[in-house]
Order: C-alpha cells, then sequence, then structure tokens
C-alpha cells in the first residue's frame, strides 16, 4: 500500500487537454502513460478521488481514476476484443432468460425486464428473443451486428464503461440503457438482481452477498459520473 507523496492536486489546460497534476507533476497511468482528458468534468472527478486520499493510497476508493486509466492504457488496443464481448453478452443476455415458474417471479421479469428489451429493440435495431428454456436461444444476426456496431461507436472510455456495466450486470442491453441515459445505474443493477432479490424476499437474504452488492453499487454509481460528463 503506497504511502501519499503529493500534497496538491490540480486540474490543467495543457495543449487543448485537460491533464491532473500531484504537486505539478502530471498524473500517469500505471504503465507511465500521461492521463489525458478531454472533458474538465472527467479530470475533477479523478482529482478529487486523489485529493480525498489520507496518509496511504486506497487504489480501491479510486473507481473513477481506474476506469480511466484503462480506457487510456488498455482499451485503445483491445477495442476489436471489447466489441466482441459485448456482441457476445448479446447473444445470451440476461434479460432473455426468464422463469417459467413461480408464476409470480415469471410475472415480475416480464413486467421488469420486457421495457428494456422493448426500448433497446426501439431505439437500437436490437430486437432480441426471450425463452423460458435452458437451452440458450438464437438471437436475430441483425440484432447482434446492431449491438456490435453500437458498441464500436463508442469513444474509448464510453467502452470502458459499457463493458465493465455490462459483465457488472450480466447484461449487455442494462449497460447500454445506463450508458443512454434510459435507466438509472441504481435501477439497472436492481434489475440484473431481480431474481436474487425475490429469493431473498421468500428465504432471507445472505448478510455477505448484501454487503458485496452495496459495495459494488456504490463503486458503479462514482463510475457512472463518467458518462458523456
Amino acid at each position: 500500500m503506497a504511502k501519499r507523496f503529493y500534497d496538491s492536486v490540480v486540474v490543467e489546460s495543457r495543449a487543448g487537454v485537460c491533464v491532473v497534476t500531484l504537486d505539478g507533476r502530471v498524473l500517469k497511468t500505471p504503465g507511465k502513460v500521461d492521463l489525458l482528458f478531454k472533458s474538465q468534468a472527467h479530470a475533477q472527478l479523478v482529482a478529487a478521488e486523489w485529493q480525498a486520499q489520507g496518509a496511504e493510497i486506497l487504489p480501491h476508493t479510486m473507481p473513477c481514476t481506474r476506469m480511466m486509466n484503462v480506457a487510456c492504457e488498455q482499451t485503445p488496443s483491445r477495442r476489436g476484443e471489447l466489441v466482441k464481448e459485448f456482441r457476445a453478452y448479446t447473444e445470451t443476455d440476461l434479460l432473455c432468460y426468464r422463469s417459467h415458474s413461480p408464476i409470480d417471479l415469471a410475472a415480475r421479469q416480464e413486467q421488469s425486464w420486457q421495457p428494456v428489451l422493448d426500448y433497446v429493440a426501439a431505439t437500437h435495431g436490437i430486437a432480441l428473443a426471450v425463452t423460458t428454456g435452458i437451452k440458450a436461444v438464437a438471437q436475430p444476426e441483425t440484432s447482434l451486428a446492431s449491438a456490435a456496431e453500437y458498441a464500436n461507436g463508442q469513444d474509448d472510455l464510453d467502452l470502458t464503461l459499457l463493458l465493465h456495466f455490462t459483465a457488472s450486470f450480466g447484461s449487455a442491453m442494462l449497460a447500454l440503457a445506463v450508458m443512454e441515459g434510459h435507466l438509472h445505474v441504481d435501477t439497472a443493477f436492481a434489475l440484473s438482481r431481480l431474481d436474487e432479490n425475490f429469493q431473498n424476499e421468500r428465504w432471507g437474504a445472505d448478510a455477505e452477498a448484501v454487503e458485496n452488492n452495496r459495495l459494488l453499487l456504490h463503486e458503479l454509481s462514482q463510475m457512472a459520473q463518467l458518462i458523456k460528463a
């Protein structure tokens, strides 16, 4: 665990981009690449995380910094891989797999999940089939192509966020809805845990799982501030 090695944290504009400086030195990624920001708002979010550090630097308390590091250092060379990953999640999206029973769970899934699928179909041409079976349902190639096109159209930061939300929700469509401002991250997270919450209502919640979800949602909420800021 690194000790805090700086006093001042300042956002500056240099050559048309924003940077965060620590005692006058430009903040770099772990790979020693200058961390450059297109948006002053993004730079301010990262600067606030560094300013909030105490005597020791705690990386797990700096989600925006971590996302910017990945977007700057890793995503540019991995775009094709990330687009394929988003398409793969779309093929087996959580929202497409419904319960046959109990009836009240099936009804809750239909009521809560279907509007999201209707939204992505209407706005982005990603029309997905749903099933109550165990086997994977084949999705239209045109929809999968539209999903890949959407991911490929994001800049490096938004693509990084899109895939992180996708993995966290287990749903590419919930992630897309959050990126587009159709769903708040809290709502999308609750929808992604719909089955889990249903079981908790019946049998009681596991305290450790509840705490893990709380911490993850807090982190995702912080990261969501980077969306088109």
